[in-house]
């Protein structure tokens, strides 16, 4: 196990009916702004449960965060809490408000351009904020980055910054409204999320491999529960949770990474607009494959454990795992193609060419160059 530093601040406030504890938790002397996204918040009732718990506040709202949030939305929210001197933000909805209020939170701390900042890739500056989550997927409301998109020029990335949520609330219940489709993509996004930490060097850690893929079999067996009735509390409650443990940082003390799937699963994003849990079910097969000799050892591991692959040669367990893994995201509802959701040549061409421009070197041993991101975007045709 590699030498590591763990901190995590973020108060975690769970179960039904917590939103009421607002007024315990924001500061009365606070300058407050509130971060939404689309308005789904209204027809859920978390936006009336919200304006309930803080009558009798002074605050200002910001909507308009779009799914994958836009800088140039961002930009307008830095604008008016500079106007406003706001100096704590509470997002209300999914990953994509948190993360965008993870910048406004930098972008009014900074003099910088909001993308010069995710350029930069850390958000040394930030004001306080804090989160109600109703949508798990992301774990970004226990964590400190964000990903953030230009719409002008299709590009999407993710950045760190100082400042943990200060709290998030998550209340299972808000759950029940999800689409299908937003469930589908948010356990793609939970399980590919643990698999970027877990499937990467064998040996390092005991207790961070049965971690993961205590993570990994949660979200096996709740996923066809949930997909029978997503307004079962202790489902959602288990699915909520798995989300805020993928990426908290408990999974990933003292191993290796790889992030592999979730840089190129970005550049779909960017180019074409596929839901972001949606570009990770057809990537992360095609990583499997391509880097099988790389983490062999692992898959072995993965496929006993998880899947209970017992028999066959190496080769022919390794690959049984693989395609296990791809069933996995197809019984969720997607497609794991890139023919199935009409991306061809043209835009494996166009990636290539972004990650050779970039210099990127990824993967746990830093040995994934472009060449090989094309291989396995050839992989996912």
């Amino acid at each position: 196990m590699k030498n590591f530093i763990f901190q995590n601040p973020t108060k975690l406030v769970f179960g039904k009916g917590q939103i009421a504890k607002l007024p315990e938790l924001i500061p009365d002397n606070v300058r407050l702004m509130i971060t939404f996204g689309g308005g789904s918040v209204k027809r859920n009732g978390v936006y009336d449960q919200v304006k309930e718990a803080l009558k009798g506040r002074e605050y200002i709202e910001f909507w308009g965060i779009e799914p994958n949030p836009h800088v140039e939305t961002l930009r307008k929210a830095i604008d008016e809490g500079k106007r406003n001197q706001i100096d704590f933000l509470l997002a209300v909805g999914g990953g994509s408000v948190l993360d965008g209020t993870k910048l406004i939170a930098a972008g009014i701390a900074d003099e910088r351009d909001a993308w010069e900042i995710v350029l930069s890739g850390y958000a040394d500056k930030q004001i306080r904020f804090a989160s109600i989550m109703t949508v798990p997927a992301t774990g970004s409301e226990m964590n400190q980055g964000g990903v953030i998109s230009r719409a002008e020029t299709n590009e999407k990335y993710g950045f760190g910054g100082k400042n943990y949520p200060e709290f998030s609330i998550l209340d299972p219940e808000v759950t029940y409204s999800l689409s299908d489709y937003q469930i589908a993509c948010g356990l793609s996004d939970i399980y590919t999320h643990v698999m970027e930490q877990y499937m990467t060097t064998p040996g390092q850690s005991r207790i961070m491999d049965r971690w993961a893929e205590g993570l990994l079999l949660t979200v096996i067996e709740i996923a066809p529960q949930i997909k029978n009735d997503h307004t079962n509390y202790d489902l959602m409650a288990d699915y909520m949770l798995s989300a805020t443990l993928a990426l908290n940082d408990f999974i990933r003390m003292g191993v290796t990474e790889d992030w592999t799937t979730h840089q190129i699963g970005h550049e779909l994003t960017a180019l074409h607009g596929i839901t972001h849990g949606h570009s990770l079910a057809i990537v992360m097969p095609g990583t499997l494959r391509v880097l099988k000799e790389q983490k062999k050892a692992k898959l072995l591991q993965y496929g006993e454990r998880v899947f209970g692959i017992t028999e066959g040669s190496e080769n022919e367990r390794a690959d049984k795992a693989i395609e296990k893994t791809e069933d996995f995201y197809r019984s969720l509802g997607l497609s794991t193609r890139l023919s199935e959701v009409n991306i061809g040549d043209d835009t494996i061409k166009i990636i290539e060419e972004r990650f050779s421009k970039r210099g990127y070197f990824l993967g746990e041993n830093h040995n994934v160059n472009s060449k090989i991101i094309r291989q396995i975007l050839e992989s996912c045709k």
